[in-house]
């Protein structure tokens, strides 16, 4: 298969590939890994943004840009288990999925009842807190 590459192999050439960056492009990386984190971050609290999906691509661009951000990142003592959780693929604890679908709830709840008085924005809302509720559900348990 011309296609087949050993794991080897590929964090190599990725390694390779991030070291022969212009200081232009990784500043880039950085800057937007940065920004990245700050979304992801403001995620946790806002039910719209979600915030697994701004850390792993704030990972990506760390790693093409700065290892040690990276590293920073992924042992981060809140963040960190975001990442990681995703990238091991070990799945959620129990106790993350209720204080996650808990937390879920009742911030669309807050924005859907409080904050718009459109009832199809509402829908949308109690909509997309479906949707992740279900997602959650359905993510491996991690046992303890």
């Amino acid at each position: 298969m011309p296609f087949s590459y050993s794991k080897t192999k590929l964090k190599k050439n990725i390694n390779q590939h991030s070291a022969e960056l212009p200081k232009f492009y990784s500043y880039l990386y950085k800057i937007s890994g940065f920004l990245l984190v700050l979304i992801g971050f403001i995620g946790i609290f806002l039910p719209i943004l979600p915030t697994t999906i701004f850390l792993i691509l704030a990972s990506a661009c760390f790693v093409k840009s700065s290892p040690r951000a990276n590293e920073w990142l992924r042992n981060h003592k809140i963040l960190g288990t975001y990442i990681k959780n995703y990238q091991d693929k070990s799945g959620l604890t129990v106790n993350a999925k209720v204080i996650n679908i808990a937390f879920l709830w009742i911030m669309i709840s807050v924005s859907a009842l409080l904050l718009t008085q459109e009832f199809y924005i509402q829908l949308l809302l109690f909509a997309i807190a479906i949707g992740v509720t279900i997602h959650l559900l359905i993510v491996k348990t991690k046992k303890v």
